[in-house]
């Protein structure tokens, strides 16, 4: 574009007027630095437009640059919006929770107070039951022991008697047949002699068969101290129309038993303290009176044997 507008006006001036040789080369001179400053220029040119597609292609990666960026930038405030917006609900939602926990732990405080009050209250009942329980266990072991031994020592009192009848029987066998048995009955001795074989009738004194078999009866007795002996006195109920120092049945049926007592305390090896008399008339009877046969039986003198029941008695109080 430079040299066509050199070209203009060098035409121009030939046109225009005539001009001298010393003007033409000022002018041809001109015209060359003119064409030497013109390439420079395109050369200057050409480098600024090489620069400028340099710059541009440069302007262009970095504005594609700057758009990704933008975008992730863009991507970002939406995530961080979003995060922002989520940490808001997160917050009012763990205020509200805080709130409401901060109601319900205080609530769960209390209540977990009144349970553990309540837990222990039962613990402290519980120790007192355990105790109680100890207490029953231990005096169950010892009623439990106390039973033991009471069932040993009746047992033994059991097994004593036994020995005791069997020794009665052996001492008085020569009076069996003669109105005299020996039975052993609920742990007891029952030695039964009829009237026949110690009294006459309406009489209290004994006679000498019958003396010879309380004696008998005597030694046996002496031999077991720990025995209660009682001495009953029967009759049947005839009314009693013998001796006027007697006021009837009942009177001589005591006066028979004392008559067998005041014969075994002869041996003196026998205890005062072990022997009972009682008088029991007629109303006590084995058989019936209806008959003569059942009168006889009637008319007898019983002697218990008890074994003495102390110990027994104190292991009964003790359980």
């Amino acid at each position: 574009m430079s040299k066509h507008i050199v070209f203009m006006i060098v035409a121009a001036v030939l046109t225009t007027s005539c001009v001298t040789s010393k003007v033409y080369k000022d002018l041809e001179g001109k015209y060359a630095s003119l064409k030497r400053k013109n390439r420079k220029m395109e050369d200057q040119f050409a480098e600024l437009e090489k620069q400028n597609n340099t710059n541009k292609k440069s302007l262009n990666e970095r504005t594609a640059q700057y758009e990704k960026v933008k975008a992730e930038r863009d991507e970002l405030q939406r995530n961080y919006d979003a995060a922002q917006a989520n940490y808001e609900n997160l917050k009012r939602s763990y205020d509200a929770l805080e709130k409401n926990s901060s109601a319900a732990i205080a609530a769960n405080s209390k209540k977990n107070r009144e349970l553990l009050s309540q837990l222990e209250e039962k613990e402290r009942v519980l120790a007192q039951e355990r105790t109680r329980l100890d207490k029953l266990q231990r005096d169950l072991e010892a009623r439990s022991q106390r039973v033991d031994e009471l069932e040993g020592l009746i047992a033994a009192k059991d097994a004593k008697m036994q020995k005791l009848k069997s020794a009665i029987s052996k001492a008085l066998r020569n009076f069996e047949g003669k109105g005299l048995t020996v039975e052993e009955r609920n742990g007891k001795v029952y030695i039964s002699m009829e009237n026949k074989l110690l009294f006459e009738s309406g009489s209290w004194a004994v006679g000498a068969q019958g003396r010879k078999a309380v004696k008998q009866l005597g030694k046996v007795l002496a031999e077991n101290p720990d025995i209660a002996v009682l001495i009953e006195g029967h009759t049947d109920d005839d009314p009693y129309t013998g001796n006027t120092q007697l006021s009837g049945n009942w009177d001589l049926s005591t006066k028979r038993a004392t008559a067998i007592v005041t014969i075994l305390v002869e041996n003196k090896r026998i205890d005062p303290q072990n022997l009972t008399a009682a008088g029991r008339g007629e109303f006590a009877p084995v058989a019936g009176n209806d008959t003569s046969q059942g009168k006889s039986k009637n008319r007898r003198i019983e002697v218990i044997l008890t074994p003495k029941l102390d110990e027994i008695s104190k292991l009964l109080n003790d359980i």
